[in-house]
């Protein structure tokens, strides 16, 4: 293994933990310095590949989605001729894209987000990775959790005591308090998953249940209500994978353990936050907010919608081609739909229905196979990293989290597990005969040696 080689997997680790501390990387100069490091990884990539002889890609088609969306923002800001003289200007491109700069910047990231997840199927190579990758989101959650909590007591206002935000509720790093639930969602899902299969020694189970009630509990007291429906969602899925239907004495150890933990989470945030940490959920439903108000947002979408099929207005050109269909002052302007699906329709049309489609079903059929695997501690990582993927999907119905790098990182990060998991290593710890029809099936690394193509 190369020097390159360690140096890539730990950019990708560190990744992780960056794109979350730096305020979620949204703002311009810390993108700027995570598409730094997507090249420095591509670099040290291209270096492991030119020491070791040999060029690892991954084949998982999971890759697919990522890219598709990428090219299809490029096609859209292709100018096709020009539009017709206006207010005296001429020469104007004519492109798919309403906002054509807007267009290429949601491109590039698409890009950036591509080589991520294709150099992390690649990276993650060996069980004692996976299990740092694994060890770094528990770890991290926990730790984060804790800071969140603090901070929302001693700084409410202010992200770590200096910045101050405007037009939204931060907790923890995130500027918006509904991303650090989605990031909760996903954080815990791995502890989660590890211990519904039965993969934690007795001697850190109680430390595997303080964790995840503690990330739980950070939770509900950033007052989202689409985080709490998405950790009902995905605690749901894992009694679902994790209990056969001959199991009923499992199912209700299963179903109990969960209803304890959800009441304990309850529990811990009134502890800690007060009644008022409930009385939030219920508060922020009602918003004079015009930006906020989904029902609102929600149909003004579909008419973008309608008269932008089938090519769609163009990836991040949402805010341009919603205002004509805005029946208020336009005093705040409206950037997100508020709901992902219908803003990846609105944005792509019909490619972005073909796009998101594929996404969820290769997903799906990917981590149901996880769900399979015999070896118990990679089959709990890739239910784990399956609920979670499950969780965010279900908060996508009513946030825009997924458009906030570090929410995508970790989604993406949590997809490379679910491929992962599939994988037989040599340094396995537990290995079931079991396993042994995926070995063929999940060999996705493949090398480009000397003119030939061989599996890894």
């Amino acid at each position: 293994m190369t020097w390159a080689n360690k140096l890539a997997f730990f950019l990708i680790c560190a990744t992780i933990i960056f794109t979350t501390l730096a305020y979620g990387t949204v703002h311009q100069p810390i993108l700027a310095f995570f598409y730094i490091i997507i090249v420095s990884i591509m670099v040290l990539w291209a270096i492991d590949g030119f020491i070791s002889g040999t060029i690892r890609f991954s084949r998982s088609f999971l890759q697919l989605p990522l890219l598709a969306a990428g090219v299809y923002g490029l096609i859209q800001v292709i100018p096709i001729g020009s539009m017709a003289e206006t207010a005296g200007i001429s020469g104007i491109p004519n492109t798919i894209s309403l906002d054509p700069f807007a267009t290429q910047v949601s491109a590039l990231h698409f890009l950036a987000l591509f080589i991520f997840f294709a150099a992390s199927l690649v990276f993650i190579n060996s069980a004692t990775r996976l299990r740092k990758v694994v060890a770094i989101i528990a770890v991290f959650g926990f730790i984060y959790s804790f800071f969140a909590i603090l901070q929302s007591f001693l700084s409410p206002g202010k992200i770590y005591g200096l910045y101050e935000t405007r037009f939204a509720v931060p907790f923890g790093s995130f500027v918006n308090r509904h991303n650090f639930a989605a990031y909760m969602e996903m954080t815990m899902c791995i502890p989660l998953g590890l211990l519904f299969v039965g993969a934690v020694n007795k001697d850190k189970r109680l430390l595997y249940i303080t964790a995840i009630a503690l990330m739980g509990v950070a939770l509900l007291l950033s007052g989202s209500r689409g985080g709490f429906v998405a950790l009902l969602g995905e605690v749901i899925l894992l009694i679902i994978l994790t209990t056969g239907s001959k199991k009923r004495g499992s199912l209700f150890i299963k179903t109990g353990l969960a209803v304890g933990l959800i009441a304990a989470i309850v529990a811990g945030s009134v502890f800690v936050g007060g009644e008022s940490s409930l009385t939030r959920l219920v508060e922020s439903a009602s918003s004079n907010d015009v930006t906020t108000d989904r029902a609102h947002i929600w149909n003004v979408t579909l008419d973008v919608i309608a008269n932008n099929l089938p090519l769609g207005a163009g990836f991040g050109a949402f805010g341009v081609a919603y205002t004509p269909f805005d029946d208020r002052s336009g005093l705040e302007r409206v950037e997100q739909a508020h709901n992902d699906y219908l803003q990846a329709v609105a944005d792509a049309g019909v490619v972005g229905i073909v796009i998101g489609g594929f996404l969820l079903f290769w997903l799906f059929r990917l981590g149901l196979k996880a769900a399979k695997t015999g070896n118990t501690y990679r089959r709990g990582v890739g239910i784990g990293a399956l609920a979670g993927c499950f969780g965010i999907l279900i908060h996508s119905i009513f946030d825009f989290v997924l458009h906030t790098t570090a929410i995508s990182v970790i989604f993406v990060t949590l997809m490379s597990l679910i491929v992962a998991s599939l994988n037989r290593y040599e340094d396995d710890i537990e290995d079931f005969d079991g396993d042994r029809k995926y070995k063929r099936k999940s060999a996705s690394v493949a090398s480009i040696s000397r003119g030939r193509q061989s599996k890894i």
